[in-house]
């Protein structure tokens, strides 16, 4: 019989809903039975693309004699990470704390009043490698509750009292000027890997955010390392087993150094970020290989992340049937299958499948690490190859629409075809940012995420209002509509508003004051300073809030640039030593140095070849915006008229302006200075 989760819109916690377990999501009913009972609370968080998720579930949670065990010593509650990050970050925070590490599944006790006890992550059915049986742990929880049930609440107070203290810590505050992104871009030189791209060791994640730090930079100072270090990384994962070779799009992370061997799932936040990041790399340096990149992972988003309803899927699992990986490796003899004995071992030799495997069984994931010396004989083969994968079982979708996400691949498609001459995907984006607009504004509030065209419980933080904001306005630049930039700066009003932390002008909060409204309250607002997978909350923010001061009118244009200043003097000391994790930060820091650059094409048309050109050359993070002279609700087109009948690009550095020009020439030359 299903469980309270079979009404969920959380394909996660539909995974679950067939568990003899008698799984709650997080509510204050949960709480309230905990309290009634006098039990602790059994809190399990990892969301649907997740590996180890799966496999604790099919081991524990699907084991009705376990199942039994905690039904009857707990109240369970079954959290999606991605659904409710706020609540995956106070908890996440707890596990580090007590364990030194995190990770999902994510395995919490609390009190009836939602404080930590005990936290961990994967539990095996069996006692491994030092690890307890999860049953062991189930009977070691209990036996101290039942024995000693008041120290377990006093130090969970605790312990709830120390998180919040911690989370409402700040770093000493210092500006970020041009000396702090270069000792960032000197710091990101010593922790680059020379011999395999990227950052570190393994396991290695596509630094996306950081790559669009130092393109930034790169425009901005004229500076080949921080070019060298784009380059260098956007070529070897592009080459590797991460990327996809034959649909386009890459998989989460590698687990080795060398981007050979992926964790398989396919996330959409991931790919829309490296959408963003090989479209500029492709714009700057007209490299054909990124150009391709960025066209292969639009094409991925667009056709196998596309909802019915028209948003993007979160994610591909990393699993088939069970399986992690098992429709993407090859071995040669399934090449010589498909291509035949002289294709395939033309192939096999190309994308580095060998005998013995690169992946485990002997298969191999597809690489290229050149181009094919017969472009035609590939995209032959490489058709081929596609059309067999399609024929095999496929992993399963994760189908919910999360906002922050789907507004990340609004941002990318908007400027990518902005950039690249592809009014389809910024059409795309319109779309998608209308189903946003609709579907997940409900009673004037935004929330998190959608599913199958019904809008989940779980509030919208500030990550989705932040990056909801930077979707709209990439969209009023890439189409000249200024009900994009009017609904912008009042979502954006709201954000600044409701995310504010109590008497602190630089400091926002993930959650909004009157969190907990879907659910239990927290124990406290939690506040993520760093960028890791996707922009923090605040981040975003700034970004959103730099580029809103150089597309409003002059009186809010000072507002939102003296919050993003202040806000960006919160993170000013981890600049040089934590530059790997705020990319985003740094992204925002280096439009604020160089203007913004702003540019305005009066009298444009969606046509015009100035306009275009602007497109194409204006550096990250500039704003570019196209139409009639002083046209309405647009800030930029005031005051600016045609010359001599032409139109004219007007551009600007901050308060500083150069004459307007009518040529591409002469617009290539004022953008180069």
């Amino acid at each position: 019989m299903p469980n309270r989760l079979a009404t969920a819109t959380s394909p996660y916690l539909l995974q679950h809903a067939g568990n003899p377990v008698d799984w709650f999501p997080w509510s204050a009913e949960a709480f309230a039975e905990a309290r009634r009972r006098d039990v602790p609370v059994l809190l399990s968080v990892g969301y649907a693309a997740c590996h180890w998720c799966h496999v604790m579930a099919h081991e524990s949670f699907d084991d009705p004699a376990t199942a039994a065990q905690v039904n009857r010593e707990f109240v369970a509650i079954k959290v999606d990470r991605e659904e409710r990050p706020d609540i995956d970050a106070v908890y996440m925070a707890a596990t580090q704390a007590m364990t030194g590490q995190g990770g999902w599944p994510m395995t919490c006790f609390l009190t009836p009043d939602a404080e930590p006890f005990h936290c961990g992550t994967y539990y095996p059915p069996e006692p491994r490698h030092g690890m307890p049986s999860f049953r062991q742990l189930l009977d070691a929880v209990t036996a101290t509750w039942t024995a000693d049930g008041d120290r377990v609440r006093t130090a969970a107070g605790q312990i709830a009292e120390q998180l919040a203290e911690q989370a409402g810590t700040d770093p000493e505050p210092l500006a970020v000027g041009e000396q702090a992104l270069d000792d960032a871009v000197e710091a990101l030189s010593g922790e680059y890997d020379p011999e395999r791209g990227g950052f570190g060791g393994a396991p290695k994640f596509p630094p996306s955010m950081v790559c669009e730090f130092l393109l930034r930079h790169h425009e901005r100072t004229g500076s080949g390392r921080a070019l060298q270090l784009v380059t260098g990384t956007a070529e070897a994962m592009a080459r590797g087993g991460v990327h996809d070779q034959l649909a386009g799009g890459f998989a989460r992370y590698s687990v080795d150094a060398g981007w050979v061997v992926p964790h398989f799932e396919k996330m959409l936040y991931d790919n829309a970020l490296l959408l963003r990041a090989y479209a500029h790399l492709a714009r700057r340096t007209g490299s054909p290989l990124a150009h391709r990149v960025a066209t292969a992972t639009a094409e991925f988003l667009l056709r196998d992340l596309r909802t019915p309803e028209g948003g993007l899927a979160s994610a591909l699992d990393a699993d088939t049937d069970g399986v992690e990986g098992l429709t993407y490796v090859w071995t040669p003899a399934q090449l010589r299958a498909v291509l035949g004995d002289d294709d395939g071992a033309w192939a096999a030799d190309l994308l580095r499948v060998t005998e013995d495997g690169t992946f485990s069984r002997g298969s191999s994931t597809l690489q290229l690490p050149h181009e094919p010396d017969d472009p035609a004989r590939w995209e032959r083969v490489r058709a081929a190859l596609l059309d067999a994968r399609g024929a095999r079982p496929q992993p399963p979708r994760d189908d919910k629409v999360v906002t922050a996400w789907n507004a990340l691949a609004v941002v990318a498609l908007a400027e990518a075809g902005a950039g690249l001459g592809r009014p389809d995907w910024v059409r795309a984006a319109g779309e998608i940012t209308d189903l946003l607009l609709t579907e997940h504004r409900v009673d004037g509030r935004l929330r998190r995420s959608s599913r199958g065209g019904g809008v989940g419980a779980a509030a919208g933080v500030l990550e989705d209002h932040a990056l909801l904001v930077e979707a709209l306005l990439a969209l009023h630049q890439a189409t000249g509509d200024p009900d994009r930039l009017a609904v912008a700066l009042e979502l954006l009003d709201d954000a600044c508003d409701r995310f504010a932390a109590p008497g602190r002008p630089d400091v926002y909060l993930d959650t909004a004051a009157a969190g907990g409204d879907d659910g239990a309250e927290l124990p406290h607002r939690p506040r993520e300073l760093t960028d890791n997978a996707s922009p923090c909350g605040t981040s975003a923010l700034v970004n959103a809030l730099v580029t809103a001061s150089a597309l409003a009118d002059e009186e809010r244009a000072a507002g939102y640039r003296g919050a993003a200043e202040r806000a960006l003097r919160a993170v000013g000391t981890l600049v040089p030593r934590a530059g790997r994790f705020l990319g985003h930060w740094l992204t925002a820091a280096e439009a604020l140095v160089d203007g913004p650059v702003q540019v305005a094409v009066a009298g444009a048309d969606a046509d015009d070849p100035l306009l275009a050109r602007a497109r194409r050359g204006a550096p990250g993070g500039a704003v570019v915006v196209g139409g009639a002279p002083d046209a309405s609700g647009v800030p930029l087109l005031a005051g600016r008229g045609l010359v001599a009948g032409a139109p004219a690009a007007y551009v600007c550095r901050g308060f500083v302006c150069d004459l307007p020009v009518t040529t591409s020439d002469e617009l290539d030359h004022v953008l180069a200075r």
